[in-house]
């Protein structure tokens, strides 16, 4: 199986000794976002794990222990973009810090496992066409040899975060305003010498030198972990997206980003109550197991297609 650590909130940042701690211990409880009474105990050994993926705004917490990981494949999805704290609230300092951390980090794994995403995008009247092309350069500049793919999305205006965006004065941009905005910032990315792709995107922007993504990318783990996989599209996430089947350990209204995008978080009252159950000792993610779940032990097996080593086909 691939383990998606997490699209539901930022386990390396703010959970990472919980991370540890069940990969110790060698299992996982997860809850059905659906059905929080509906828990699932997975295991997470290395024999039926082919690959993790990470999904942050900040590995820090994770880096010195990174060693922890030594029998698993892995990458990250490092989303570094160039909004302030009136959109992404309780972030270091992008310039001074997060790109620091993310050369280190490309220095420590690797360019091909650190992935750089540079979504949401969306405009106002701060954050501008001109604003997001000056910080993409500046940050394509910075991470010029530090990684070789970023990957982008425009944002989708979810009811729970239209007002956050209102009062930022978020505004859209026509068709073909957009597509000459991704061919700007295309062609950025090609002088740094960074391909680009699109996240989940309806709008199909090759001609802009854009192809679409697959955040959870069946040829990158192949290609990391020697072996072909037998895994087909993930039927969860939306017709666009072009990730394939992984098994998500996250919690909703866990984050503590702040982001105003965020659709993972349904209001900061939540997510405070919510975060405010965190035990790094427990199985379950701010949480403990209480009378009334059910428990289920989910059967999970490797991917891999009969072992063989895609070096000798």
């Amino acid at each position: 199986m691939i383990l998606s650590v997490s699209r539901r909130t930022d386990i390396p940042s703010y959970y990472a000794e919980w991370f540890f701690n069940r990969i110790k211990e060698g299992f996982v409880c997860v809850c059905n976002p659906m059905n929080p009474h509906q828990v699932s105990e997975i295991r997470i050994t290395p024999d039926v794990v082919d690959c993790i993926v990470f999904w942050t705004k900040n590995p820090l917490p994770m880096m010195e222990r990174l060693d922890e990981l030594k029998a698993y494949p892995y990458y990250f999805q490092f989303t570094l973009t160039g909004y302030g704290k009136d959109v992404e609230a309780n972030l270091p300092d992008k310039k001074t810090e997060l790109l620091p951390i993310f050369q280190k980090l490309s220095e420590k794994i690797g360019r091909e496992r650190v992935i750089w995403r540079y979504d949401p995008i969306f405009f106002s009247n701060r954050y501008t066409v001109e604003y997001h092309l000056e910080t993409f350069r500046e940050f394509a500049g910075a991470l010029n040899g530090y990684t070789d793919k970023c990957v982008i999305s425009f944002l989708d205006l979810y009811a729970k975060i239209k007002k956050n965006m209102e009062d930022l004065s978020f505004y859209e941009l026509e068709e073909g305003e957009l597509r000459t905005f991704a061919k700007e910032i295309s062609n950025i990315a090609k002088q740094n010498h960074i391909s680009l792709g699109s996240c989940a995107e309806k709008m199909d922007l090759e001609d802009c030198g854009i192809v679409h993504n697959c955040c959870i990318d069946k040829e990158l783990i192949e290609r990391l972990i020697g072996f072909k996989l037998s895994v087909g599209k993930d039927k969860n996430q939306r017709q666009e997206c072009g990730c394939v089947e992984s098994i998500d350990i996250g919690t909703y209204d866990t984050c503590r980003n702040g982001c105003a995008y965020c659709y993972a978080n349904s209001g900061a009252k939540n997510m405070e109550g919510s975060a405010a159950k965190y035990d790094p000792a427990l199985p379950l993610l701010c949480g403990g197991i209480e009378k009334e779940d059910k428990v289920t032990q989910r059967k999970v097996t490797s991917l891999k297609e009969t072992q063989l080593n895609i070096f000798d086909l």
